[in-house]
């Protein structure tokens, strides 16, 4: 039975896309969503080129290939959780995802490590890298080895930041929190990297916890008026040295999420993964959602 939601999960078959299959199995079934397995693979036109150069049978073997793969990724779905499948055709696989997504009006994309540019558990690959950064729709960044410990959701953090257009983010984490009856953890982190020059008077950062503050308890006003006042939602003005310190200084378990929002450099309605959310990519363990701009 479809829910009329669904998650696009970026698929390959590498330790990476079956790290977003399963997080997306337990995403949908805590948001009462469908998944979408997608694989990407270059057009028809490419692959005719490449059998010009002696490889007749290279489309043939690759469309074999990709429909094998994504029989193997439904047996891996449980059977309380709908999937379907498709195989979508494009010269980029990241501008691949990011149209499909928006052709299939997913609610986010679910995408896997691969390798790359960050330490601990997330790591980011070059098309990952490029989706966050080209997105018009939500995307979901799974740690590394989520194929072997992806359980069910049980907290929702959402980092608000200190500057407008926190409004999207809060409210897709309110959505997220209504639909799944998911506690809601409201942090804003006051760090030195907020500041242009290394030097401060303690006054400067009296000045910057009390702003924080004050601009929480609007957003906790917020977040009350919308999931009512028995639905769980705590919140904390968090100060550190660092971004990573202050990530790391929260407690987190299995099964908690992170909401984030995207850089201010961002165009509207898109996604673009800010510096504050890469240093907090390096601290955490847990996976991250990552919103577009004014959506």
């Amino acid at each position: 039975m479809t829910t009329g939601r669904t998650l696009l999960v970026a698929y390959l078959s590498t330790p990476g896309g079956q790290d977003a299959l399963a997080l997306g199995v337990v995403l949908a079934r805590s948001l009462h969503a469908d998944l979408d397995v997608c694989m990407v693979l270059p057009p028809p036109s490419a692959t005719a080129q490449i059998a010009a150069t002696g490889n007749a049978d290279f489309a043939e073997i690759l469309d074999e290939q990709a429909t094998r793969w994504l029989t193997e990724a439904t047996g891996r779905v449980p059977d309380d959780v709908t999937a379907t499948t498709r195989v979508a055709f494009h010269d980029n696989a990241a501008e691949g995802l990011v149209a499909e997504a928006q052709a299939t009006d997913c609610a986010a994309i679910v995408v896997g490590g691969s390798g790359g540019g960050l330490v601990g558990r997330h790591s980011l690959g070059s098309v990952v890298n490029d989706v966050l950064h080209a997105s018009t729709t939500p995307v979901v960044l799974t740690p590394r080895g989520s194929r072997d410990m992806a359980c069910a959701p049980r907290r929702i953090t959402c980092a608000i930041g200190r500057r407008p257009g926190t409004a999207p983010l809060v409210r897709a984490a309110v959505d997220a929190c209504a639909r799944t009856g998911l506690p809601l953890r409201l942090v804003s982190l006051v760090t030195d990297d907020d500041h242009v020059t290394p030097w401060r008077r303690d006054a400067d950062d009296d000045a910057a916890r009390a702003a924080a503050a004050a601009h929480l308890a609007d957003v906790l006003a917020q977040a009350r008026a919308e999931l009512g006042d028995d639905h769980p939602i705590t919140s904390a003005v968090v100060p550190a040295r660092t971004t990573e310190d202050a990530i790391t200084s929260l407690h987190w378990e299995d099964g908690d999420l992170i909401f984030v929002g995207s850089s201010r450099l961002a165009q509207p309605r898109h996604l673009f993964l800010g510096s504050t959310a890469a240093k907090m990519l390096r601290a955490l363990s847990v996976p991250m959602i990552v919103v577009p701009k004014d959506a």
